[in-house]
């Protein structure tokens, strides 16, 4: 069985900067791309950022056994993991590596146990989090406000995850992801 390296965190704590840097960093990683049905946002690619899938085709494939784990995250919109890209990085000697909520790390985790490391990343504070969201420019009041919410949910769970680097300074934060990743794929 390969090995899953699982990045969550809240909306807005810096988990895709950190993934990004882990894809850089030499390790034998592969980027498992989630699937989800939201609004692709610009400059997003179909099959490299998610797979972007109408709520009828990801009900479908929920209904075929096609997903590791699925949630719905936010009302109506819906993300998961497919078991085909668990598979293929397997079957190219790499470990999968992802960017998914906290609920669907806890998923992952519980069904690959041991071969599976959870990182938790948070912001330094939910007034950093709402900074870093505001930022974006890609949210209307009610989303920030729903985003928001469920961040100071998701931030209750940091103690189930295997590891948590808060994200104060993005250069040490990445470096403090390898090194997890570098420790756990070394144990075989």
């Amino acid at each position: 069985m390969s090995k899953l390296v699982i990045i969550t965190a809240p909306s807005g704590a810096g988990k895709t900067s950190i993934v990004k840097g882990l894809m850089q960093s030499g390790l034998a990683l592969d980027f498992s791309v989630s699937a989800c049905t939201r609004s692709r946002r610009e400059g997003e690619v179909d099959g490299k950022d998610y797979y972007f899938l109408s709520a009828e085709r990801f009900r479908d494939m929920v209904a075929n056994g096609e997903f590791a784990e699925h949630e719905e995250v936010y009302d109506g919109m819906y993300y998961g993991t497919l078991k085909s890209e668990i598979s293929r990085i397997g079957n190219e000697g790499k470990a999968a590596l992802f960017d998914i909520d906290v609920k669907g790390a806890l998923n992952l985790k519980q069904q690959y146990g041991k071969d599976a490391l959870t990182i938790f990343i948070k912001a330094p504070s939910l007034e950093a989090l709402k900074e870093r969201l505001n930022s974006r420019n890609t949210e209307t009041e009610e989303s920030l406000k729903k985003r928001i919410d469920k961040a100071s949910m998701e931030m209750t769970y940091e103690e189930k995850f295997d590891k948590t680097i808060v994200n104060d300074e993005l250069e040490k934060a990445v470096e403090k992801a390898i090194d997890y990743t570098k420790e756990f794929l070394s144990n075989t």
